[in-house]
């Protein structure tokens, strides 16, 4: 499968949402900037236009402007949207990766992330705290530990400095290693977050596990209407942005491209009703589907583009 590279579809998509006060310029979600940081960027690298760049590293001052605490970044700006994910931050770490490629302090300024993180959210041999609250005293009331959680942070630390961060990926290595054998997803967003990230380390046993079990699991959920069901079981929910998020997973290994053509042609002109037909996350996430551009391991710009030191 050649992955997507609908950069006229993205443009316009931009254009559209700054129009509307959507994103860049509504209110800040974490895990829907991570996302927009990686697609500005790309979008750098595939036109060579020095504007994306620019607009992605005022967008990380922005997050941290709003969002940033003395350790950690809040989820979002909305009041119901404190505390902090793990989850959310490790896509920051990978989407300050992949801006480190072309301006590299922000790998070290993902480095000092990942330091302050670690060890609030962390129980050495026993799992990722999923949610904390917003000063990382301690969990979130109501809030245990995350399925997917270590995953995210053993790929991010190893894309930002497997050196600096050695300590750290070990305590990860340690958990994945425990739990992927037994790990069974069923949700559409964890499938294809789960894929997306089996792309990085192929080889190794947990990936091969999860990518057959994650593309059998999908097929299963598959609605010939043109979209994946938010789980087995429930086949009449659909969400567009999770099946973004699918989409991402399947083009990172190759699988499906049919399906994923025809969830984009669906959640085109699907309306919920609710308030994600106008959540930033649910556009940002279709650009990504799109174009997925930096989010795969494989992306190549074509053309040669400024690689500079932060000033």
């Amino acid at each position: 499968m050649t992955a997507l590279k609908e950069t006229r579809y993205v443009i316009d998509k931009l254009s559209w949402m700054r129009a509307q006060g959507i994103w860049p310029n509504g209110l800040r979600y974490l895990w829907t900037d991570a996302f927009g940081v990686v697609l500005l960027v790309s979008l750098y690298a595939e036109s060579g236009e020095r504007k994306y760049l620019d607009e992605a590293e005022s967008l990380v001052a922005e997050v941290g402007r709003v969002l940033g605490r003395p350790r950690g970044i809040r989820i979002g700006q909305a009041p119901d949207r404190d505390g902090q994910y793990f989850h959310y931050l490790a896509m920051w770490l990978y989407a300050l990766a992949v801006l480190g490629r072309h301006i590299a302090d922000y790998r070290r300024i993902g480095v000092e992330l990942a330091l302050q993180i670690h060890s609030a959210f962390v129980l050495p041999g026993r799992g990722v705290i999923w949610k904390m609250k917003e000063d990382l005293s301690g969990p979130y009331p109501g809030y245990g530990l995350g399925a997917l959680d270590a995953f995210d942070g053993y790929v991010s630390y190893r894309l930002l400095d497997e050196t600096a961060l050695r300590a750290q990926i070990a305590d990860m290595r340690l958990l994945i290693t425990r739990s992927a054998p037994g790990l069974h997803i069923t949700q559409d967003l964890g499938l294809g977050m789960m894929l997306w990230m089996t792309q990085f380390f192929p080889a190794e046993d947990w990936a091969a596990t999860q990518k057959a079990r994650c593309l059998e699991t999908l097929d299963g959920m598959w609605v010939e209407e043109g979209y994946f069901c938010r789980e087995p079981g429930a086949r009449r929910v659909r969400f567009a942005f999770t099946n973004y998020g699918v989409s991402v997973g399947l083009q990172a290994v190759g699988a499906m491209p049919r399906r994923v053509s025809s969830l984009n042609a669906y959640f085109e002109t699907y309306r919920s009703g609710d308030q994600y037909d106008r959540e930033a996350i649910s556009h940002v996430m279709a650009c990504s589907s799109h174009f997925p551009g930096y989010l795969l391991r494989d992306y190549a710009a074509p053309r040669q583009v400024l690689t500079t030191p932060m000033a």
